[in-house]
């Protein structure tokens, strides 16, 4: 087995590598360990390694002092003297032989410690980056240091936190990660990748589908995308979730009304099944080659698809190895149902050849009898007939019976017969199931006819040839059979041959190990070609399961792997363009001579294959003789010593030991002809229609066919199609071979990124320049080299020239924004880098150390002070005792001489007192003896003055009762003479018609009322009676048939059992006809159980019938009652239509009285007319007219100063109403103002509506045109101003609409009902006269007009006001909505650049210069603060248009909540081009700096909502709480110390476990170097997650723009203040107008 070639370039000069570096080493286990480097012994390096245990040994010796150094590769034994080596090769696995060889044994018990330590050469050893970020980076080419133990560890680290897509360059690399992440793959993440530039959001295989179409559509070139990988990588989901994208992004619908995507996807069951098999590696292997073909037209829509295959693996049909299985179609066949079983005469997968080759017939958690009716359904689904599918699996079964025919020997020499009775039985049945003469199928696999000039030669076959012919036979008919399923798959998806361009998907497939010959092909070498989709050819190994395919597939191998290294160099060789740095050639693999070696035309292996196959008497030794006379002096074609029949072939991977044997058996590709003609000739018109009669031409010509040169043409056609592409690479990679999750093996990971092309891609990158820096980056890690630079102002290029040059460094190139350093400058960079750290770190020690010693010094002195101040204190404290007993002496000889002084004192003192008490008693007596007699006096004073002013208060009282008494019978005996006067004109009279009307109305509406209830209560009562009868009727039929049913099959069972034979021998008819009674009788038995649910569903029924009738009785009760009434209400109904018929004639009489009588000399205020008021149908058309009065408008007062004008011709109503409404519309389009903060517009209206009473009108015009004034006045989108005098307007003319108004019950029933008799001419001059006697002329307001809201009835509102109301509610709605999207408009750009902190210069970083500091800052905030100002206008306007504070609070409040969606989580739309400003998917935006950028703004925005007020911000910074909570996370130190309870119940509360996932893996702190939270935390935050994506919890961590009206007319009504409309002066237009007198008073 040769080794790898792979060339890596070492990024760190082995110069460079001093003690205590940080390095890694290689380890057999885990392929490469970090550790860190003690010491240096010429080349040799020791390394003491992290993942290393110290431990300890009890071994016997006297040898204390020794240290035993345990390592991977070798143990090294040190003593106090020098160290001695002891290799791998000498340690043994199972004791400690090696150690006691340098141990004594003479004293036991010694101890021996062990330290785990690597000793390796120095140009093995590679450096290792201290300062890459803790979550890895995305693309891999940033590294510091490319090299295979940095591209390990970049990947283990994004695979530990489920970021499974990584990008080297343009190739993405898929980690599978065996388990489900829904929301990477959701319609939120198709839409952040949409449009998106590679490398601007994280690796996804979505945006590597949204390049390949954006190229597409943009350069109008097909591109391909080649999707590679080991065996269960994950090939087949990256390719699903491909095409989805692609069908998201093309969006068309197929047939019946899937998209092309979902009809692909359809046709994979049926694909599988008949293409794929369980291997050594994946229980799913696809064995064949699938190229997705999805077209588009000229606008980028999908047009059609194509599935093209290559190559199935015929061989497994006939020959498997344990543990493998053969292809699916077989065993689901074998777990079909019964039935399927017997028609196709097959049994269990043990009893065929073709399946018993191998120990393993069933997987794991798959049930094949399901699998084989999801199978149907598919081919169902995909178009396949049931008489296709009955012919497809009568193939299948032939084959299976086709491989249990055996032979042996027949009489003639070098003839064969079939073997024995079962494989004759066998033979039979496969002629059954291809309806083909058994006969001819015998003759066509042990006979062959040879075609001479003079005869026709037939010749039998031996029985080692007639198995050959058995099983060719078995292969060409499953090749041609899959070949039509693909064909009609593709028949079913529909291909557009005219598409403009096409996106192919690559599915290639993963590879197995052999068991013979698979020691000359190791798995890393197939590996190198897979990824460059070589798998197509590497799959071939297996797939012919010949060796002779083996170099067919390395042939392939070699092409594509040239073609992908050709693609990589070019993607080098643009990014060094872009830059604009000089660059030399980079050479790169170029395997052309093994391409010469294999396919070269003539002299190449398959040639020379090709041609030996033609000569009968060729073998494989001939042919390998022939190889090794033909290359013998190539360099690439290697002959074995002790071999005559293999050779050898260098490859690119290494080297690959071939076996000639069945070379040229294997690479023979033609049908026989004697297999052709049984088919053709078959009945079967399906097995014929796959072997078409050959043309008379071709058959009667010899032209030669091989499985080379097929595959080679299916190459070529491949090869065409990629180059006609622009490929894009995905490399999918199984972590671990236990297929669970979160597993990193790291030998397995590094096996396939050395053997897929990824780590020569790696190495084509260093050889350039493989550490590529932005200048700010650079900067910030080596600017401590040259303190100096950071000082000046001075362009970041040229700080990076001089940090260049001033380490002396060559062979460096800067280019437009990076620095691009050659391979080892990096670590040479940081080594300087370190030694300066270094330094700073010794000064600080220096300081350290000085500190220590002078706080000990002080100490000591402190406690000598402390000593010396005890034992002075001690001898003061003797002296000061001393001194205390003499003044204690003295004061007890003072005290003494006191006690007896005041002992004398005190009797003196007590006889005094007594005397004083004694005197100063009786002066107190006397004093208040005369106080009391004063009192007395005094209060009887009081008493006797008050009795004499009351006395004249009461008869002053009286008399002015009696004055006013008399004054109020005068004046109330005038007023009732005055109403007198006015009941006995109209009183009495109208007071009795209103009654009468009213009560009229009323029977007449309860009347129709009970009508209507009869007729629903009859047909409900119908209906249930119905369906009832029905369900009766249906459940007797059921149990009918039912019991038929039960005769029926005891009649059968009987009549089987009878005609039973009396004597059961054991023959399979037998079994089956006990079976069939034992089914039958189960049947039965069932049928029975049926029969009596149906009896209990019967009885329920019939239980359900009399409670239905029993109901049916009470309802009919209670109809002939209600039937009793409705006469009685009739007879009452006719004797009132009788007395009406009497009022109105008197009615009538008294009209002409009224209009002819002037007793005053005066005319009545006016005069009531007759219109002809046309009521029209439903329909709209005219009906009939009829004669009416018109009291829409209002009665005006008749002036003094025109004693004239009753003589002049007065304007019909109608024609005064008009002119009215023209006013009152011409008046409110214009800008009337407020009038103590009421909307003017807005009273007017409502003021005018109700004195004309058109609440109450079933028919008018004036609320149309009103709307359409609002309607054309708010067609402004852009004048805020204009808006909020509307809004205003209308939310307080709905707020007085809803507390006046209010639903007719008539209304509701009958929209269209005649008006009542209430709003007649008689009942509206009664109602009038009634309501104003004061004024007549006035309807419905009395002397004072329209106070408060409270003192206004509520009015019976009909259906155009009702409507009115509907439409100034959506108008209301409307307006609110235009403000509230104008102020998004507004902030929208702003918003977008408050997501992420602006980079300021480096001269801003520098300490002292404070002034600048202080203009970034401005500068920083200048984006909130124009957010503010925004605010702060509209906050302006809505107040100086008096809106409603609940209509500013719903706004600001939904803005804030777009705000916080915004920020956290949606796009910024500028300059036409859409950039991803969302703070959970940029890396950057998750820093530091940038948490104290938007909190500064935040912060502005709490101090605009405490300027404001609650009242008009309400609780709108509450909306800002995700995005609050957010940035309090990045800002927070100590983050490592917080635990996962902290952050999710004090911290962030409000932020969904992906969220807080997302923001903590995503953080980096860019202004001190902290980390995030602590590993364990985050691994719980991912076992959250997978607990909520396996109960379908959702995990979208984005948020949703709420853009809903937040409130309702409820809302409005209750919160709004009321409104007192009566004080509201009407504009000079209208008060000028005498139709309108009602607004002045």
């Amino acid at each position: 087995m040769g080794e790898l070639n792979l060339n890596l370039v070492v990024c760190g000069s082995p110069v460079n590598i001093t003690v205590g570096s940080h390095v890694w080493v290689e380890d057999p286990a885990l392929a490469w360990v970090d550790g860190q480097v003690s010491r240096i012994n010429g080349q040799d390096v020791h390394v003491k390694t992290k993942n290393g245990k110290q431990g300890c040994l009890l071994v016997p010796g006297s040898v204390v002092n020794w240290i035993i150094i345990l390592s991977c590769c070798c143990f090294i034994v040190m003593s106090e003297l020098e160290p001695m080596d002891i290799h791998a090769a000498d340690v043994c696995d199972t004791d400690m032989s090696v150690l006691e060889k340098h141990l004594a044994a003479d004293d036991p018990g010694t101890i021996i410690f062990l330290i785990f330590q690597v000793v390796a050469n120095i140009s093995k050893v590679f450096p290792k980056d201290t300062e890459a970020p803790p979550g890895g980076v995305d693309d891999m080419t940033k590294l510091s240091y490319l090299h295979e133990p940095g591209v390990l560890q970049n990947l283990a680290t994004r695979y530990e936190l489920n970021e499974i897509y990584t990008y080297t360059g343009n190739i993405l690399i898929a980690i599978n990660p065996f388990q489900r992440l829904p929301h990477l793959y959701d319609t939120h993440m198709m839409e952040q990748y949409k449009g998106a530039a590679l490398g601007e959001l994280s690796p996804h295989v979505f945006a590597i589908a949204d390049v390949a179409y954006r190229a597409m559509i943009n350069e109008g070139k097909s591109n391909s995308i080649l999707v590679s990988g080991e065996s269960g990588a994950g090939k087949t989901e990256t390719t699903k979730m491909l095409m989805r994208y692609l069908a998201y992004l093309g969006g068309r619908s197929g047939v019946e009304g899937r998209t092309v995507e979902q009809q692909v996807l359809e046709s994979n069951p049926v694909l599988e099944a008949f293409g794929n098999a369980k291997t050594v590696r994946n229980n799913n292997s696809s064995r064949f080659g699938k190229f997705v073909e999805i077209q588009f037209d000229k606008s980028g829509r999908i047009s059609g698809a194509a599935v093209r295959t290559y190559l199935l693996e015929r061989s497994r049909v006939c020959q498997i190895s344990d543990p493998e299985r053969n292809y699916h179609c077989f065993y689901l066949l074998c777990a079909s149902p019964p039935e399927e079983r017997e028609k196709y005469k097959l049994g269990s997968p043990e009893s065929f050849h073709y399946l018993n080759q191998s120990k393993c017939y069933k997987l794991d958690g798959i049930s094949d009898a399901e699998e084989y009716l999801a199978t149907r359904r598919a081919m169902d689904i995909v178009g396949i007939s049931e008489d296709e599918q009955e012919a497809i699996f009568r193939i299948v079964a032939a084959i299976l019976h086709l491989g249990n025919i055996e032979f042996s020997k027949g009489k003639e020499i070098d003839s064969s017969v079939v073997k024995d009775e079962k494989s004759r039985f066998h033979l039979n049945t496969t002629a059954e199931l291809l309806k083909c003469d058994p006969k001819s199928l015998e003759d066509a696999l042990i006979k062959r006819v040879m075609v001479t000039p003079e005869e026709i030669i037939t010749r039998t076959l031996d029985p080692e040839a007639a198995l050959g012919s058995r099983d060719a036979l078995a292969k060409t008919v499953y090749s041609r059979l899959f070949d039509w399923i693909v064909e009609k798959i593709n028949i079913s998806i529909g291909q557009d041959r005219n598409s403009k361009a096409i996106i192919g998907v690559l599915d290639i497939y993963g590879f197995e190990s052999f068991k013979q010959n698979r020691q000359a092909l190791p798995v890393y070498i197939i590996c190198t070609v897979q990824f460059t989709c070589v798998v197509l050819t590497l799959y071939m190994v297996p797939v012919l399961s010949s060796f002779v395919s083996i170099i067919r597939m390395k042939n392939c191998s070699s092409i594509l792997t040239r073609f992908f290294f050709s693609h990589v160099f070019k993607m080098e060789q643009e990014d060094y363009e872009k830059e604009q740095i000089n660059w030399s050639y980079i050479e790169f693999v170029d395997n052309q001579d093994v391409l010469d070696l294999i396919e070269k035309k003539p002299g190449g292996i398959i040639s020379l294959l090709d041609e030996a196959c033609m000569f009968p008497k060729s073998t494989h030794e001939t042919f390998a003789q022939k190889l090794y006379q033909t290359f013998t002096k190539n360099k690439r074609f290697i002959k074995p010593k002790l071999s005559r029949t293999n050779f050898a072939i260098s490859h690119y991977a290494g080297e690959v030991l071939y076996m000639a044997d069945l070379f040229l058996d294997k690479n023979k590709d033609y049908v026989v002809a004697e297999h052709q003609d049984l088919l053709t000739a078959s009945k079967c018109s399906f097995a014929a229609g796959l072997f078409p009669p050959s043309p008379e031409e071709s058959s009667k010509s010899s032209k030669f066919s091989s499985i080379g040169s097929r595959f080679k043409l299916q190459l070529v056609s491949l090869m065409d199609t990629l180059n006609s592409t622009e490929p894009h690479y995905i490399r999918c990679v199984k972590p671990n071979n236990v297929l669970k999750p979160a597993i990193f093996e790291n030998a397995n990971i590094i096996q396939q990124l050395r053997c897929g092309g990824v780590l020569e891609a790696i190495r084509i990158s260093c050889a350039g320049y493989p550490t590529r820096r932005l200048f700010d980056e650079f900067l910030l890690r080596f600017g401590v080299l040259a303190p100096e630079v950071l000082d000046g102002n001075i362009p970041d290029k040229d700080a990076c020239q001089m940090i260049l040059d001033k380490m002396r460094l060559e062979g460096y190139q800067l280019g437009k924004t990076k620095v691009f350093l050659r391979a080892g400058q990096m670590a040479e960079l940081d080594t300087r880098r370190a030694e300066v750290l270094g330094n700073a770190a010794k000064t600080i020690q220096r300081q350290i150390r000085t500190y220590i010693a002078r706080r000990d010094f002080v100490v000591l002195r402190r406690a000598a002070i402390q000593l010396q101040s005890c034992w002075r204190a001690i001898s003061a404290c003797n002296f000061y005792e001393q001194l205390r007993r003499e003044a204690a002496a003295l004061k007890i000889q003072k005290n003494f001489r006191c006690y007896t002084a005041r002992i004398s004192y005190k009797a003196l003192q007590n006889s005094a007192i007594i005397v004083q008490t004694g005197m100063r008693a009786m002066t107190a007596r006397g004093e208040h003896r005369f106080r009391k007699q004063t009192k007395a006096a005094i209060k009887i004073q009081a008493h006797a003055r008050g009795y004499r002013e009351y006395s004249y208060y009461k008869s002053l009282q009286k008399a002015a009762i009696v004055t006013q008494c008399g004054w109020r019978q005068r004046v109330a005996r005038k007023e009732l003479r005055k109403l007198r006067m006015a009941s006995r004109e109209t009183g009495a009279l109208k007071e009795a018609k209103d009654k009468l009307e009213k009560k009229v109305e009323e029977l007449t509406w309860r009347l129709q009322f009970e009508k209507r209830l009869r007729t629903e209560l009859e047909e409900t009562k119908a209906q249930e009676i119905t369906k009832l009868q029905e369900a009766l009727h249906s459940m007797q039929i059921q149990v009918e048939e039912a019991n038929a049913r039960v005769i029926k099959e005891q009649e059968a069972a009987r009549k089987a059992i009878e005609d039973a034979p009396p004597v059961i021998k054991e023959t399979p008819v037998v079994v089956q006809d006990t079976a069939k009674i034992d089914a039958l009788t189960a049947e039965v038995e069932s049928l029975k159980a049926l029969l009596l649910l149906e009896k209990q569903a019967a009885e329920e029924a019939k239980k359900v019938c009399a409670e239905a009738e029993s109901k049916k009785v009470d309802f009919a009760k209670k109809l002939e009652e209600a039937a009793g009434k409705v006469d009685q209400f009739q007879d009452s109904t006719q004797r009132l239509e009788e007395k009406l018929s009497n009022l109105e004639s008197e009615n009538q009489v008294l009209r002409q009285q009224a209009l002819t009588m002037s007793p005053t000399g005066k005319t009545m205020p006016a005069r009531p007319r007759t219109a002809i008021i046309q009521r029209p149908q439903e329909n709209g058309n005219i009906h009939n007219a009829e004669t009416k009065p018109n009291y829409d408008t209002a009665l005006v007062v008749a002036s003094p100063k025109e004693p004239e004008s009753e003589e002049k011709p007065q304007k019909s109503l109608n024609e005064k109403q008009q002119e009215n409404q023209d006013l009152l519309v011409k008046c409110i389009s214009q800008d009337l103002g407020f009038a103590g903060g009421k909307p003017v517009a807005a009273c007017l209206i409502y003021k005018s509506l109700l004195h004309w009473r058109s609440f109450e009108v079933e028919r008018t015009t004036v609320f149309d045109r009103i709307i359409q004034s609002v309607a054309s006045s708010i067609e402004v989108p852009d004048n805020n101003v204009v808006l909020a005098y509307w809004l205003c307007n209308t939310s307080t003319l709905l707020m007085l609409l809803q507390h006046t108004l209010k639903a007719s019950g008539a209304a509701s029933l009958t929209p269209h009902r005649r008006r009542s008799s209430s709003a007649s001419l008689f009942g509206r001059m009664s109602q009038g006269l009634r309501t104003s006697p004061q004024t007549p002329g006035l309807s419905f307001l009395n002397g004072r007009m329209l106070g408060r809201l409270e003192d206004v009835r509520q009015v019976e509102a009909k259906y155009p006001a009702l409507l009115f109301k509907q439409q100034l509610t959506a108008f209301l709605e409307k307006i609110y909505g235009m403000i509230r999207d104008n102020l998004k408009k507004e902030i929208s750009p702003l918003i977008g650049l408050c997501i992420q902190a602006p980079r300021t210069s480096r001269s801003s970083l520098v300490k002292g210069r404070t002034q600048a500091n202080a203009v970034a800052q401005q500068a920083l905030i200048a984006h909130w603060q124009s957010i503010v100002k925004n605010l702060n206008n509209y906050l302006k306007i809505m107040k100086a248009n008096y809106v409603p504070s609940i209509l500013v609070r719903k706004i600001f409040t939904q803005i804030f909540s777009f705000i916080n969606v915004q920020l956290f989580n949606r796009h910024v739309i500028r300059d036409l081009k859409i950039h991803a400003v969302h703070l959970l998917l940029r890396r950057e935006c998750c820093s530091f700096s940038n948490g104290e950028y938007v909190k500064s703004g935040l912060a502005e925005l709490e101090q605009w909502c405490y300027n404001a007020t609650e009242d008009y911000v309400g609780s709108a910074w509450d909306e800002l709480k995700h995005i609050r909570q957010a940035v309090g996370f990045l800002v927070i130190h100590q983050k490592p110390k917080k635990t996962l309870n902290e952050l999710t119940n004090e911290l962030c509360p409000v932020l969904s476990i992906q969220q807080l996932y997302r923001i903590s893996t995503m953080y980096w702190d860019d202004k001190y170097g902290t980390h995030s939270v602590s590993a364990d935390v985050i691994s719980s935050i991912r076992v959250m997650m997978t607990e909520d994506s396996q109960n379908s919890v959702n995990s979208s961590f984005l948020l949703d723009d709420d853009s809903s009206i937040p409130f309702s007319v409820d809302d409005l009504s209750k919160t709004m203040p009321q409104v007192d409309v009566a004080d509201v002066e009407p504009p000079p237009l209208l008060r000028e107008n005498s139709g309108f007198v009602f607004l002045l008073q």
